[in-house]
């Protein structure tokens, strides 16, 4: 389906998630293997020369703006020559086959066309991305079924409690599984060091807002930031555990403002925030600055808030201004950005490089195998995989669990785009704080959302 048709089938968000319920959401990995939605099968090869690999992503619904970019990276990596005209493993040439599926949005769907994926089309490999309600149910069944995974766009403490894993203490090996991204350490050395600096120079109080949705990405923040900011000097003040889908944040915001809380973070729902930011800027909820993580990644968030996004600040874990370049065929990031812009018409998207990225590590694992259709060498392979592609070096045995790979974001604020590669956008991200990440160059001024 390409980007149009796809567009044309995505559902209202809000209506989703009111179908879905605040339980679907709610049910990790763990659970639903626990609740014995998974029939564990004997494996067999449907065909020996070829390799299948499913890629399942959420296309439409809720979180489809993680996945504007699908169709173009699947057109991109068929044309390389691993996928167009095959690999070698020892003596023998193997096609590769790719098989997206769309979630749409939904956990239950998620869990299901995985274990379709690997029951009846006999999948080599499972690729996954976007958020915990789409990896956590695809790496469970991968689990449950000794099928190799590998997920990004995750907190990793996210997806590793989503397979029962204690983040506090990450030493249980989910040996079928692996995850490159980052977590609350990355997420902390990206926003801290925007905090400090705003605080200097405007002498704002150190108190800061969390909002975090009783979630699986809610939890984990709830539990993993607070620590590194309170490390620093900051004060917390938590809005609560509220459900996905809540429409009325006044007394969170109120809460927020009694504190005096100058500085903000958050990792609701996209639509949630949409919600909360127009609601605090009725109610004069002016954080010095606000820093957000799950929203405002794309440019349809931003100009979806219209003004109201203006010097907002997230997290990029890829752009197209680092000299990365792409394993499979040697193009920069910022020719795959450019080919991205001039081939949709769309602004580029940090999901292109996470995607894309996938692909190139799989590859890694792949080649790295006496026999690509053995399930437990391969997924040992992908924990194992260092290399550097379209998103920089990652080594996924370095930690800081097993099978997770790390990578190092930058700080970003949404600000009036300008010509960038060939067109002029709304909105845009600018690289405000590369505290982790000295291979992407600053592009603009760090400045308070309020002042």
């Amino acid at each position: 389906m390409d980007e149009a048709a796809a567009a044309g089938k995505r559902v209202d968000r809000r209506t989703l998630l009111k179908g879905l319920g605040a339980g679907a959401l709610a049910v990790s990995a763990s659970e639903a293997l626990a609740q014995g939605a998974f029939t564990k099968p004997a494996f067999s090869v449907a065909n020996p020369s070829t390799i299948k690999i499913g890629y399942v992503s959420p296309r439409t619904g809720a979180f489809a703006d993680f996945s504007i970019s699908d169709s173009f990276v699947l057109k991109k990596v068929r044309a390389t020559s691993p996928y167009a005209k095959g690999i070698t493993v020892g003596k023998t040439r193997y096609r590769i086959e790719i098989i997206p599926v769309d979630t749409q949005s939904d956990p239950n769907r998620a869990a299901q066309l995985a274990q379709q994926l690997i029951q009846q089309q006999k999948v080599d490999l499972l690729l996954t991305t976007s958020t915990p309600e789409t990896t956590n149910p695809v790496a469970a069944a991968a689990q449950q079924y000794h099928a190799p995974c590998l997920a990004t766009v995750v907190p990793w403490e996210s997806w590793y409690a989503g397979l029962g894993g204690n983040p506090g203490n990450p030493t249980t090996n989910f040996t079928y599984n692996a995850v490159f991204f980052f977590g609350m350490k990355e997420f902390a050395g990206t926003f801290l060091p925007m905090w400090k600096r705003i605080e200097d120079e405007t002498h704002a109080a150190k108190i800061f807002a969390g909002m975090f949705p009783n979630d699986a990405d809610g939890n984990a923040f709830r539990a993993g930031f607070p620590p590194y900011a309170e490390a620093a000097g900051y004060k917390f003040v938590d809005g609560g555990a509220y459900t996905d889908g809540t429409t009325d944040y006044s007394s969170m915001i109120e809460k927020f403002k009694a504190a005096g809380c100058e500085f903000y973070v958050n990792c609701p729902i996209p639509p949630d925030f949409n919600t909360f930011w127009k609601q605090a800027a009725q109610a004069a909820f002016r954080p010095r600055l606000a820093t957000v993580a799950k929203v405002m990644l794309f440019p349809s968030d931003a100009v979806a808030l219209g003004n109201l996004s203006n010097n907002i600040a997230t997290d990029a874990w890829w752009t197209p201004y680092a000299k990365y370049r792409s394993s499979l065929t040697g193009e920069t990031a910022a020719t795959l950005a450019s080919d991205f812009e001039r081939s949709t018409g769309n602004e580029w998207v940090d999901s292109l490089g996470s995607s894309y990225s996938l692909f190139e590590v799989a590859v890694e694992a792949l080649k790295a195998s006496d026999d690509p259709h053995d399930h437990a060498q391969v997924a040992h392979n992908l924990q194992h995989v260092s290399y550097s592609g379209i998103c920089g070096p990652l080594d996924f045995a370095a930690g800081p669990a097993p099978g997770v790979g790390i990578i190092k974001p930058v700080g970003v604020q949404w600000k009036p785009g300008k010509k960038l590669f060939g067109k002029k956008y709304p909105w845009q991200e600018f690289v405000v704080d590369n505290s982790l990440n000295k291979d992407v160059p600053i592009n603009g001024d760090l400045v308070p959302t309020f002042s």
